[in-house]
């Protein structure tokens, strides 16, 4: 899959460039106080840039309870992206799945529901159920499934999570934080489509039939605060009250997460505060659009020739407001051992944004089309018409 093509390098930069903007933490930053008070831990990052703008013990391991379904609603986005599954296939619900407790759509075992409305299950009910009949159609066992989840933690280089099931009902050796929660529904927001599903309140299954199930989103704010639309809520006795939401206004996307409130309340209240903080002190200039060329390559052996290099997202700069814009430079890397084909979407460099000449986030470049090897005759061709024009 293209997102695992990433080279090790880059990994490398983007945990740097995490790290780097932690100055942009709460005690560095008077007009934070306050924010958050009233829960364990809590994160507020800029969706584009990854930069931190609040931080409270954002890196302590706590149980994320059903926010957990952010990474299990990652790897089903990947499956579909590598045409593993599709939203048309139909999942027959074992046994197994049906018996989640907490939060459940209220699956029969041998019922057969599509891929779509399983993740409408997940993304808007948090559907125990839903989750476990995901994992299974797609590893075909939670607790494979639950592996993967691991290994892509591990590949986001997020050293405080672990987990052990793909629902967060209580288990041990279960945890997360809020800054990695941050960091995974970044990578979720990559799909654009999650939103589609994440932003819905209420909708159906089995709409028409006798058993028709009525979902209602557990995610108030997508209802309350302008521009939210998504992403995750949770709780247990032990993780008390979880929020991880996303909003989204004119070009700036925020990222906000609370772990452990007392209450809905105070959780919704905190979250939105964060949200309020962000939006009134920050802007965002567009530097790249997603999918911008921004390097055109000749490779002898490629078909075709020429073709372009793409920004994967869109890149911004972020800056306070009523602050100078700070000087904004970008740097590109190309790997450099090329083998064709070549996949359309298959990262093959990096764009590192700098401010002041210091390096603070950077994109992955991808090329825009599918590349293949050229022919015998076609590498006849372009030799014989080099030798032409080097004649001339």
């Amino acid at each position: 899959m293209k997102r695992r093509s990433l080279l090790m390098i880059g990994l490398l930069i983007v945990s740097m460039f995490f790290n780097y903007s932690t100055v942009l933490a709460n005690e560095e930053n008077p007009e934070n106080q306050g924010l958050a008070e009233d829960a364990l831990s809590g994160v507020l990052i800029e969706q584009n840039t990854g930069k931190i703008l609040f931080d409270k013990d954002a890196h302590e391991q706590l149980p994320p309870a059903s926010m957990t379904k952010i990474m299990t609603l990652l790897l089903i986005m990947e499956a579909l992206e590598a045409e593993k599954i599709t939203k048309e296939d139909m999942v027959v619900v074992s046994e197994y799945a049906a018996s989640m407790g907490g939060s459940q759509v209220f699956l029969e075992a041998g019922e057969e529901m599509s891929v779509n409305d399983l993740i409408k299950g997940i993304a808007i009910a948090s559907g125990n159920d839903a989750s476990v009949a995901m994992a299974e159609m797609i590893a075909g066992t939670e607790e494979e499934f639950v592996k993967e989840m691991n290994k892509r933690a591990e590949e986001l280089d997020l050293e405080n999570t672990h987990f052990a099931n793909t629902t967060g009902l209580p288990a041990t050796d279960h945890y997360s934080s809020a800054y990695d929660m941050a960091v995974m529904t970044r990578e979720l927001l990559k799909y654009e489509d999650i939103t589609n599903y994440t932003s819905i309140y209420e909708d159906y299954l089995r709409q028409g039939e006798e058993d028709e199930f009525w979902l209602v989103n557990t995610n108030k704010l997508i209802r309350s605060y302008t521009g939210a639309d998504g992403m995750k809520t949770g709780y247990t006795n032990e993780a008390k009250y979880c929020l991880t939401a996303t909003a989204k206004r004119n070009d700036m996307r925020l990222v906000a997460v609370v772990m452990g409130a007392e209450t809905p309340k105070e959780r919704n209240k905190m979250v939105s505060g964060l949200l309020d903080y962000g939006f009134q002190s920050y802007q965002t200039k567009q530097l790249f659009a997603k999918e911008e060329t921004v390097m055109e390559l000749d490779k002898i052996k490629a078909k075709p020739h020429s073709f372009d290099i793409v920004t994967e997202q869109a890149v911004h700069s972020l800056y306070k407001k009523g602050q100078e814009e700070p000087a904004v430079t970008t740097d590109v890397s190309i790997q450099e051992d090329w083998e064709f084909p070549i996949k359309k979407g298959t990262v093959v460099g990096e764009l590192t944004v700098k401010e002041n000449n210091e390096p603070v986030h950077s994109t992955p470049l991808v090329v825009k089309e599918d590349i293949t090897e050229a022919s015998v005759l076609e590498l006849s061709k372009r030799s014989l018409q080099k030798m032409v024009k080097s004649g001339d």
